[in-house]
C-alpha cells in the first residue's frame, strides 16, 4: 500500500495539488492511523492532510475516486491469498458445460491465462492485470501516444503469446471452446486498454499540462485564439506567483556585506572590545516603483492584456504600480485593474481607449501634461508597444524628458527586431532614450523581461 500511496501522490500533483514531502509524510501517518478498511475514512484523511483550498479539495477528491476506482485498498493488502484459494475451489467445483467433459475448460495443457479466461476468474484476472501494470511500469506513462505500447507490453507480460498458441490449438480440436476463449481475449484487451487509459488520466495529466504550458509560453501572444485566452491568463497568474515567491520573500544573504568596525567596537565595549558581537554594513534596497504605458491599439491589444495582468499581480514585489493605456490618447487604468476582474477590466479599458489607431506623440503629450509628476528617480518606466505611430509626430523629445527623470526606461516591443524602423515604425528614434529595449512577443519573453526588471532591485 505504501507504493500505491506514492503513486497517488504523483497523480495528485498531476491534478494540480501541491504535495510537499512533509505533507506526504503526514498523509502516510494518517493512513497508518485510520487504516484501510473504510474507503470513506481513507478519502477524508487524505483530503484533510493534503488539500489546502477548496479547489484542491475538489481536484484531490476526483483524483482519489479515479485512482481507487478498481482497487479496494484493504482487500488488495489483506485478502489476496484468500481470494485466490476461493477462486481455485470455485473453478474446480464448476459444473461442466454441455457436451464437454468435466475440467475441460481448465485443461492442464492450457496456459494459466487461458484457464483464467475460460473459468472467468475475475479475481485472478484483476490480480494479473495489476501485476502486469507493476511489471511494465504503467505509472510511468506520460503521453497518449504511449497507450498502445503499454497495452501490448502488459498483454505480453500476462502471457498473450501462449494464449495465441492455445487458441490455435483449440480452433483445430474444440472450435466451441476456442470461440469462448476468443471472446475472453477480446474482453481482456478492452480491460487492459481501460487500465492504461485510467493510468494515463492519472499520471499523464502533469506532463500534459506541462507540455500545454510550454506551448503557451512560446506562443505569440498576439495570435492567441479565443479558446486559449483563459488558459493563457491562468499561465500568466502562475508566472506572477512564481515571481512573487522568488523576489518577495526575505531571503538570508550568503554575503552579509562588509564588517562595520565602528559599530562592532561600540557593541562590544563591555568585553574590552573583544568582538563577540559583529555588526555588518548593509545597503538598503527599495522595492521597484513602476509606471507602465501600454499600447492597446488593435495590433498589440492582446499583448497588453496579459502584460497588465502580470504587472498588477506583483503587488508583493512592486511597491507602487501605475498603469496607463493609450491608442489615440492616454488614460490611467490603475483603479480599473485593481478593482475589477481581468476580463471586466480589459473590456472596460478597450471600450474607453482601445482598438483605435495608435498615436504615440499625442499619448506622450497627454502623459506629460497630466502624469509627469509620477516619474521620480526611483521609478522604472515600462512602455509596451510596437512604436508604430501611423506617420504622426512621434514626440521623442517627451520620451527624452521622461528618461531624464526616471531611474530607467524599458521598452518592450511585441514585434521582432527585423521590423523595427520599417514602414511607420519609430523604434530607432525611441530606442535612443531607453535603457533597455527588447522584443516581447511571448509569455516566456514577458516573464524574463519582468523578472529582469524586478531582480535589478534585489
Amino acid at each position: 500500500m505504501q507504493e500505491n500511496l506514492h503513486r497517488f501522490f504523483r497523480a495528485a500533483r498531476g491534478a494540480g495539488v501541491h504535495v510537499s514531502p512533509a505533507e506526504s509524510i503526514d498523509a502516510m501517518r494518517a493512513v497508518a492511523s485510520v487504516g484501510l478498511a473504510d474507503r470513506t475514512v481513507l478519502r477524508d484523511s487524505l483530503l484533510l492532510t493534503l488539500a489546502k483550498s477548496e479547489d484542491e479539495k475538489k481536484a484531490l477528491g476526483a483524483c482519489f475516486d479515479l485512482f481507487f476506482a478498481h482497487v479496494d485498498p484493504a482487500q488488495a493488502e489483506a485478502n489476496d491469498e484468500t481470494r485466490q484459494d476461493a477462486a481455485s475451489k470455485e473453478a474446480q467445483a464448476a459444473p461442466p458445460s454441455s457436451g464437454q467433459p468435466a475440467g475441460a475448460e481448465a485443461d492442464a495443457e492450457l496456459g494459466p491465462l487461458a484457464q483464467m479466461l475460460l473459468t472467468q476468474n475475475t479475481a485472478d484476472i484483476s490480480a494479473a492485470i495489476a501485476n502486469a501494470s507493476s511489471a511494465v511500469g504503467l505509472s510511468e506513462i506520460r503521453y497518449f501516444t504511449q497507450r498502445g505500447l503499454f497495452s501490448s507490453r502488459m498483454l505480453e507480460t500476462m502471457g498473450i503469446q501462449r494464449l495465441r498458441d492455445d487458441l490455435d490449438t483449440l480452433t483445430e480440436t474444440n472450435p466451441a471452446l476456442a470461440e469462448r476463449l476468443q471472446a475472453g481475449l477480446d474482453g481482456l484487451r478492452d480491460t487492459v486498454r481501460d487500465a492504461v487509459a485510467q493510468a494515463l488520466a492519472l499520471y499523464g495529466r502533469e506532463e500534459t499540462e506541462n507540455l500545454r504550458h510550454e506551448i503557451l509560453r512560446n506562443a505569440q501572444l498576439s495570435r492567441i485564439e479565443p479558446r486559449q485566452v483563459a488558459a493563457m491568463r491562468a499561465l500568466i497568474r502562475q508566472i506572477a506567483r512564481r515571481l512573487r515567491e522568488r523576489y518577495a520573500k526575505p531571503r538570508k544573504r550568503q554575503r552579509r556585506g562588509h564588517l562595520d568596525v565602528r559599530r562592532t567596537l561600540r557593541r562590544n565595549a563591555a568585553w574590552g572590545s573583544v568582538p563577540f558581537l559583529t555588526a555588518w554594513k548593509r545597503r538598503h534596497r527599495d522595492r521597484p516603483k513602476i509606471v507602465a504605458l501600454c499600447d492597446v491599439s488593435g495590433s498589440v491589444a492582446r499583448v497588453s492584456d496579459f502584460f497588465l495582468l502580470l504587472i498588477h499581480s506583483l503587488h508583493d514585489v512592486v511597491s507602487d504600480v501605475r498603469s496607463f493605456a493609450f491608442s489615440g490618447h492616454l488614460i490611467e487604468v490603475s483603479d480599473i485593474l485593481e478593482q475589477k476582474p481581468a476580463e471586466e477590466a480589459m473590456a472596460e479599458i478597450m471600450h474607453k481607449v482601445g482598438f483605435g489607431s495608435s498615436d504615440y506623440g499625442s499619448s506622450l503629450v497627454d502623459f506629460e501634461k497630466q502624469f509627469m509628476a509620477s516619474v521620480t528617480p526611483q521609478t522604472t518606466v515600462i512602455i509596451l508597444g510596437d512604436a508604430r505611430s501611423n506617420k504622426l509626430a512621434p514626440r521623442a523629445d517627451i520620451l527624452k524628458a521622461i528618461s531624464e527623470r526616471a531611474k530607467r526606461v524599458v521598452w518592450l516591443n511585441p514585434e521582432g527586431r527585423m521590423t523595427w524602423g520599417w514602414g511607420d515604425s519609430e523604434m530607432p528614434r525611441y530606442q535612443t532614450f531607453c535603457n533597455v529595449v527588447r522584443p516581447c512577443a511571448t509569455a516566456q519573453q514577458l516573464e524574463r523581461a519582468v523578472s529582469d526588471i524586478v531582480s535589478a532591485y534585489q
